[in-house]
């Protein structure tokens, strides 16, 4: 089902006569729960979402750290790679003076260059666990922009459905004004010729004065809407197509939601990852106990160093052994420490299921009770609009009050109104369960956009031994 809630603004270009002034509130209704398609130049929510995938701020920061933690793999696996330094020198020294019966004036130019070459051997595993720990808060990085992404692209359907809305809400209070002016007028005309009071009249005047103010107010929630739509998706909206629920992605049954959230929501797995992070954090803090053993080779060339016209060539390699003994104990409490944050993260695994699990309840009630508000409210419509019918039929034979009809149209207006609202909350809460379930991400909801890969940055720095500019050439 297409709710249409965008079609109520084609109605407001119309310039409406005396005879059907009437009946234009009643048939906006209509247009809300039309079903049908869109323009080819009409936005629409797909193309929305796609927006927001592509040029968010808020999710591109989230892409551009977790490039940013991609490198700390990198760095970890620098303790595999050797160490390479060369040093060079050159001076004067000026020797003046007498060496027994030796008369000694001589400057010299001693320099030299030279070259040292570090490898670990050994380490006590330090360098393994480092990288497994950055793998590990690699993949916690990856869910956490994929959590970042859903919440994207739900604040998006939500600001598009937004603008639909309070757009179909303020048609209806510009109609109502229209309804009311009309109202007004006729009213003046039977004062004017003793069939109601001036208590009628003023009563008309009343209402229509509430009406204007609601249009105010309808008007200001729509520049909000508007406002965020803009910062969510990044333009400003244009000629907006319906938005439809995503029905097809919602999992069947409660039990099957959270059966999918508990294995596939991005909060949990990445709890899961920093468990992995924390563990190995225990296995770095061991390595301090563990012997290193490393070598290091250095030459170098030497010039003019006690005599004129010299030169030496120096070569060494060298091996060495640490044995740590005893360092204070700072080493055990670290050790202590890191275990006791393992326990705290497994115990946070079992929050966000807790939090998740939760999410999906809720998210799963709201849609629930959205669907028969929809029901409800348009029953209240149809009921509310042969209610104002026969209101107005009473009131011309002199049976019912000018109040009365005021009434109705104010309680058809309240279930148009209330309408809407449940028609944009039945889209609403079809995207925050595929959200809650951790699976709104456009490439699961099919959003026409070019995927952004995470994997992709990794593999192009993983294995990087040198280079100062990034991928994409900064």
């Amino acid at each position: 089902m297409a709710i249409d809630l965008a079609r109520v603004s084609l109605s407001v270009t119309d310039t409406p006569t005396r005879a059907n002034r009437g009946l234009r509130l009643g048939g906006l209704t209509g247009l809300v729960l039309a079903v049908a398609g869109h323009t080819a130049s009409a936005e629409t929510l797909e193309t929305a979402l796609a927006r927001a995938y592509a040029g968010n701020p808020t999710l591109n920061a989230q892409r551009a750290g977790q490039r940013a933690t991609d490198e700390t793999v990198n760095r970890a696996m620098s303790g595999y790679r050797p160490t390479v330094s060369g040093n060079a020198t050159i001076g004067v020294q000026t020797t003046v003076g007498n060496q027994g019966q030796t008369r000694l004036n001589q400057t010299l130019t001693p320099g030299g260059a030279g070259l040292t070459v570090n490898q670990t051997l050994f380490n006590g595993f330090l360098t393994d666990n480092q990288t497994r720990q950055a793998e590990s808060t690699v993949l916690q990085g990856r869910e956490g922009l994929r959590n970042v992404e859903m919440s994207t692209l739900f604040a998006a359907a939500q600001a598009y459905m937004n603008v639909l809305a309070d757009t179909a809400t303020l048609e209806l209070n510009r109609n109502n004004v229209e309804v009311l002016e009309e109202q007004l007028r006729q009213t003046r005309d039977r004062f004017n010729v003793g069939e109601v009071t001036r208590t009628d009249v003023a009563q008309a005047e009343a209402r229509l004065a509430g009406a204007r103010s609601q249009v105010s107010v309808a008007e200001a929630n729509l520049r909000t809407s508007i406002a965020t739509y803009r910062q969510v998706v990044g333009i400003e909206p244009r000629q907006l197509a319906p938005g439809r629920p995503l029905d097809r992605y919602v999992p069947s049954t409660l039990g099957a939601a959270i059966d999918i959230g508990m294995r596939e929501h991005p909060q949990i797995l990445a709890a899961l990852h920093a468990v992995d992070a924390s563990e190995a954090q225990v296995k770095i803090a061991e390595s301090t106990l563990y012997p290193t053993v490393s070598v290091s080779g250095t030459v170098q060339k030497l010039y003019d160093q006690q005599f004129a016209h010299t030169e030496l060539f120096d070569g060494a390699v060298t091996a060495r052994l640490t044995v740590p003994l005893y360092q204070g104990g700072a080493e055990y409490a670290a050790i202590r420490q890191a275990k006791e944050q393992v326990g705290q993260t497994r115990i946070q695994v079992e929050t966000f299921r807790d939090q998740v699990r939760a999410s999906i309840v809720t998210a799963w009630g709201g849609l629930e009770a959205a669907k028969a508000r929809v029901i409800a409210q348009q029953a209240q419509v149809q009921a509310n609009e042969v209610a104002l019918n026969g209101v107005r039929e009473e009131a011309r034979v002199g049976q019912r009050t000018t109040l009365d009809v005021l009434n109705a149209q104010q309680e058809l207006l309240s279930a148009r109104v209330n309408l809407i609202t449940a028609q944009r909350d039945r889209v609403i809460s079809s995207y925050q369960v595929v959200q809650s379930v951790g699976r709104l991400t456009t490439a699961f909801i099919n959003v026409p956009v070019a995927q952004y890969s995470a994997k992709q940055h990794f593999d192009q720095v993983k294995d990087l031994w040198y280079g100062v500019r990034t991928p994409d050439g900064r």
